[in-house]
């Protein structure tokens, strides 16, 4: 089958929470070694079991982390089949005028400036093996832009652009680049918004529900397969029907 990934190698960033976690599962069901990034990982037993044997703590937001930790990867295990940039944060929902400078630079820095971090470096590597799939966590806000979310959306709607980019310049090189625009999934992310800010994205869903993280990863796991061999530099909605394009 296509879809299996026995004998492959996946970096996943952010993976052992909510959507990343989930992937990194998928992933290594379906038979591949997969090594979780995590600037933080959980170290509560009940969680440290559903994490990936392989954890490794790196901060995407800081160059020299990643490379160490990329350095890492290829001394061990020897090729990278994918990557799947996760790792993001929300930010603080406040309107564009009283957004904290702070803040700005930090979620740009985690959910941007990292998926080009890491996405350079495997571009590098699966350039030299003829094979790769690098695929990244939008978001639809990156499409429609969120209200009280600019840095967010910014971000999303950059890793949209920069995907297309890299896609286009590695079309020849046995290399996928895609994304996945969510709308708001139900993860731990929610417990940092208003019951409002909630309720008004769910609102905005036709099928009248988050979607669920298993979801997402039987989409991403598709991507990162062999299966998914003839299409680079798109956006895969997972929205319950709110994108309209």
């Amino acid at each position: 089958m296509k879809t299996k990934l026995d004998g492959q190698v996946a970096i996943v960033t952010g993976g052992s929470r909510g959507i990343g976690q989930s992937i990194a599962q998928l992933l290594t069901q379906r038979g591949a070694q997969v090594i979780n990034w995590d600037r933080d990982p959980p170290l509560d037993d009940e969680t440290s079991a559903n994490r990936p044997a392989h954890t490794e703590i790196v901060d995407v937001s800081s160059y020299d982390s990643v490379e160490t930790a990329f350095k890492a990867a290829e001394k061990q295990f020897g090729q990278i089949h994918i990557l799947i940039n996760n790792a993001g944060i929300n930010g603080p929902i406040k309107p564009t005028w009283e957004y904290p400078l702070e803040d700005w630079e930090r979620v740009i820095a985690i959910n941007l400036t990292s998926v080009f971090y890491t996405s350079r470096l495997a571009a590098v590597h699966m350039r030299r093996h003829g094979y790769g799939r690098i695929l990244t966590i939008s978001s639809i806000a990156g499409k429609e832009g969120v209200v009280n979310l600019c840095a967010y959306s910014a971000a999303k709607a950059g890793v949209i652009g920069f995907s297309k980019a890299l896609s286009k310049e590695l079309c020849e090189d046995g290399i996928t680049v895609n994304c996945i625009a969510p709308a708001m999934t139900d993860t731990p992310l929610l417990d940092g918004m208003t019951d409002e800010h909630i309720a008004n994205m769910k609102a905005k869903i036709p099928m009248g529900r988050f979607a669920r993280v298993d979801e997402v990863a039987e989409l991403a796991a598709w991507i990162a397969s062999p299966a998914c061999s003839f299409t680079t530099g798109f956006v895969f909605d997972i929205s319950g029907g709110r994108a309209t394009y």
